[in-house]
């Protein structure tokens, strides 16, 4: 066997339809599209959610809630994280800046202090909300809670 002498093996390769290429190809005249009508014509998409003229599935299933435009999500933080965040950083007032450098949360981001977990040093906090019960923990250790 030698280069000149290779050649796939026999039913291995085809020749590509060649459509409308005239009737001596066999596939001249309507070009394999069938007579007439939509789909015949140049340019023809289906819908993606046509079903055949039947009721499509998204207009037969009813409507369901809605998107609140005016609510505002916050991102929680507790305060056994406070307390993390003052015990490595040596910290005695966080406030949101603080949060964004040490990767808590992002500069778009609004915060909520919440009382989950234990806080034991005196920390002057500044966030966006906070839970009446983290307002309270902070405060009886002599601390402070400001709203941004």
């Amino acid at each position: 066997m030698e280069l000149h002498n290779l050649k796939p093996a026999a039913g291995a390769v085809k020749n590509s339809k060649r459509i409308a290429r005239g009737t001596g190809s066999g596939h001249g005249g309507t070009s394999t599209r069938g007579h007439k009508g939509d789909k015949a014509r140049s340019g023809h998409k289906r819908k993606r959610h046509f079903e055949g003229g039947q009721m499509p599935i998204q207009m037969r299933l009813p409507k369901i809630g809605f998107k609140n435009v005016n609510r505002v999500a916050y991102i929680a933080v507790n305060l056994d994280k406070l307390q993390t965040l003052a015990d490595r950083y040596k910290l005695s007032a966080i406030d949101f800046n603080t949060l964004v450098d040490k990767g808590v949360v992002n500069k778009n981001d609004k915060v909520k202090l919440l009382a989950r977990g234990e806080l034991k040093a005196k920390i002057s906090v500044t966030v966006h909300a906070c839970s009446a019960a983290a307002k309270q923990a902070i405060e009886a250790l002599g601390g402070s809670v400001n709203l941004v």
